[in-house]
């Protein structure tokens, strides 16, 4: 019996990254899977394929998690897809550098509601159909080292990851009577395309990595097993906490 036997997990903004590296760990650990963003493309195509490939069923789901709406009905429709839904990774997240005193509302505006306002409503919407349904639930968030340490000139960014860490702490005791569990999963640095800058300039990158001990960058591998194992009955007693891969950055950290 394969880890996720007859399960569905939802991972948004699951197209590229660490996303798409959690969709293709829960597949070949078993679930089926319904993949998320902002448009349906070859990047889209190529996972589902690879997916199915696997044996597991794949679907993708369109919407824009910056509106709580769309986060809604996101996981009304991956409910729909497949007939029910066990498992919701709540991936999809932004970030904006600027000088605090140059952030604009709209940018503000933009970071907070997909990493934080629709996070919150699509976790209401999947904590609904699991009481409506009596089926227990896990929650995985997405966060980031940045729920816990400082980063100038993202201050938007981490006052988001800051509000989904007491998010997920709060959720955790008040749904805990209808057996949902809720964790974060907080990656440090990470070789992804939304730090392609950073993977680019040797200089920075080099003093990135000087303040990892593990010395070196995370792989989206590394993240996605983190993912798998608290969205799995190993996990059956985690419940809100937040699980650092980081290579041992968080507690190390320097600001240079």
């Amino acid at each position: 019996m394969s880890r996720f036997e007859n399960k569905v997990a939802l991972i948004t903004g699951s197209s590229q990254g660490i996303g798409a590296a959690c969709a293709l760990r829960l597949a070949k650990d078993g679930c089926d899977i319904v993949l998320n963003g902002h448009k349906f493309d070859e990047r889209g195509e190529k996972l589902i394929a690879e997916i199915n490939e696997m044996g597991r069923k794949a679907a993708f789901v369109v919407a824009d998690l910056s509106q709580a709406n769309d986060a809604i009905r996101m996981v009304e429709e991956a409910v729909n897809q497949f007939g029910r839904l066990d498992i919701l990774v709540n991936n999809a997240g932004v970030e904006k550098n600027a000088d605090f005193w140059e952030v604009t509302e709209e940018d503000y505006d933009l970071v907070m509601n997909t990493n934080l306002k629709g996070v919150f409503f699509g976790i209401q919407s999947f904590v609904k159909y699991c009481r409506k349904n009596s089926v227990e639930g896990v929650v995985i968030n997405m966060s980031s080292v940045h729920e816990e340490i400082v980063f100038p000139h993202f201050a938007a960014y981490c006052a988001s990851k800051g509000g989904l860490k007491m998010l997920t702490r709060n959720l955790a005791t008040e749904l805990a009577p209808f057996n949902i569990r809720v964790n974060n999963v907080a990656p440090g640095a990470v070789s992804t395309p939304i730090n392609q800058d950073l993977l680019n300039n040797k200089e920075e990158l080099e003093r990135v990595i000087s303040n990892i001990p593990l010395r070196r960058m995370g792989r989206v591998e590394d993240v996605a097993g983190v993912v798998a194992f608290l969205a799995s009955d190993d996990a059956a007693y985690v419940t809100g906490s937040t699980y650092f891969v980081d290579g041992g950055l968080t507690y190390h950290y320097e600001e240079q």
